[in-house]
């Protein structure tokens, strides 16, 4: 989903970009990374690799680790050995939502989930190993190219409901062509470290299906607020996750815009929609 919004941001701006498949380069497979990394000698790497199914990976954390921990080391290792920097994507999921406000990049990750811990243990391997790094952590993405809330609210909704939707987790929801743009711009200005991106403001699951469902024309729909213990998921979810975006501010002198706008121009399929959205 995050690739396909990268390949349509960035290919305009650097024509001799790469993109590669798993089935190009896998990031689980460490010796022909590598050696693809090395024969193609990039100025820059972004690893859009990750296994962001949550309660998939509290049921498999073997394959959590092979993605999101080992996989993220090798893509790290690969670029370093190339003499070039890597771009890493994060989650909010390294927090636990007991600060009750907006992370910041020096609060100290807790994660409650298996995903969280492995993305958490990515981030630790990335750097570790590599000699010049960025690390981006996101929240609450969407866009088109994989499942993603939004769309699935969407579909759930034209099948007519009634919706149920939990009114107690509370982030910051991000359109995956916003965030590739965001990466342009980090890149350009040679952001090193970590730093957070997400569009602007905070609002429960809730509160962003009930805009779905009004952008969308769904107002028959009946939509049904319940609590996550209702929910019926394995892993835990943070309660409060939205991130802090003021230093890609500093970096970037850009200000992410609101959550609703985006949401919006996404569904309507605009500017802010990849394609095929």
């Amino acid at each position: 989903m995050l690739g396909r919004a990268v390949v349509q941001v960035l290919d305009p701006v650097f024509p001799g970009m790469v993109s590669a498949t798993r089935a190009e380069a896998d990031v689980t497979d460490r010796f022909r990374l590598e050696s693809e990394v090395e024969r193609l000698r990039p100025d820059v790497v972004i690893n859009c690799a990750s296994y962001t199914d949550v309660d998939g990976c509290e049921t498999d954390p073997d394959r959590a680790r092979r993605v999101n921990v080992e996989g993220a080391e090798n893509a790290a290792s690969a670029a370093s050995a190339a003499g070039c920097p890597i771009v890493h994507i994060s989650t909010d999921f390294v927090f636990d939502g007991r600060k009750g406000a907006p992370y910041v990049e020096e609060d100290t990750p807790a994660p409650l989930s298996e995903y969280g811990r492995s993305k958490r243990a990515g981030e630790e391997r990335v750097a570790a190993v590599a000699t010049d790094f960025l690390i981006v952590r996101t929240s609450w993405s969407y866009g088109a190219g994989r499942a993603n809330f939004v769309d699935a609210i969407r579909s759930r909704a034209a099948n007519g409901g009634p919706l149920k939707v939990v009114d107690d987790q509370f982030g910051s929801p991000t359109c995956v062509v916003d965030l590739a743009r965001a990466l342009h711009g980090l890149i350009l200005r040679e952001a090193r470290g970590v730093v957070h991106f997400a569009n602007a403001g905070v609002c429960s699951r809730y509160a962003m299906a009930r805009l779905i469902l009004r952008t969308c024309g769904f107002h028959d729909v009946p939509l049904v607020p319940m609590p996550t213990s209702e929910a019926g998921r394995i892993a835990v979810r943070p309660s409060y996750s939205a991130l802090d975006t003021s230093r890609y501010s500093r970096l970037t002198g850009e200000t992410p815009r609101p959550w609703q706008e985006a949401l919006i121009e996404y569904l309507r399929g605009g500017r802010g929609a990849a394609v095929g959205a």
